[in-house]
């Protein structure tokens, strides 16, 4: 089971958002976590090495586990662990190394091409207070097929 962490840092009526070259989704940035961090530690870093700003006083805001299916059978699964920020400090990179950083409208975030599942992510870490909890199964050219939700 791979273990992945990603960060949300909005500032004012903006969310900062990283588009991935391979499918031109929006994503929060994030990545894989490393032998021995912790899940805060994981999404600092990874935010850190993709934006080139450190976020200040982030906060767990969705814990998602992504299964993945072929022929209805689960053939990958993820752990996803979502934090929410407001303040950082640094200097953005003018070009990441995984993709197009960008300020989005807090407005706008949910009209961007993303998976599925990011779409609920966002809705919640944006507009609800608490931690979401749930599972995703996509197929693995990530459709989603279905989901389960809980709010804290």
């Amino acid at each position: 089971m791979q273990r992945i962490t990603n960060c949300v840092l909005t500032n004012e009526d903006k969310a900062l958002l990283l588009q991935k070259p391979s499918r031109g989704w929006w994503v929060a940035p994030g990545g894989k976590m490393e032998l021995g961090e912790s899940i805060k530690e994981s999404a600092e870093r990874e935010f850190r090495e993709e934006t080139g700003l450190q976020v200040e006083d982030a906060k767990l805001r969705a814990v998602f586990t992504i299964v993945v299916l072929e022929k209805d059978q689960p053939v990958d699964e993820w752990m996803m662990f979502t934090f929410h920020a407001t303040s950082y400090k640094g200097e953005m990179f003018e070009e990441s190394p995984e993709g197009k950083l960008e300020w989005k409208d807090i407005k706008d975030v949910s009209g961007l091409p993303m998976a599925a599942g990011d779409k609920h992510m966002f809705q919640h870490v944006l507009y609800e207070d608490g931690v979401m909890h749930g599972t995703f199964y996509y197929t693995k050219e990530m459709e989603l097929v279905s989901f389960r939700l809980t709010s804290e």
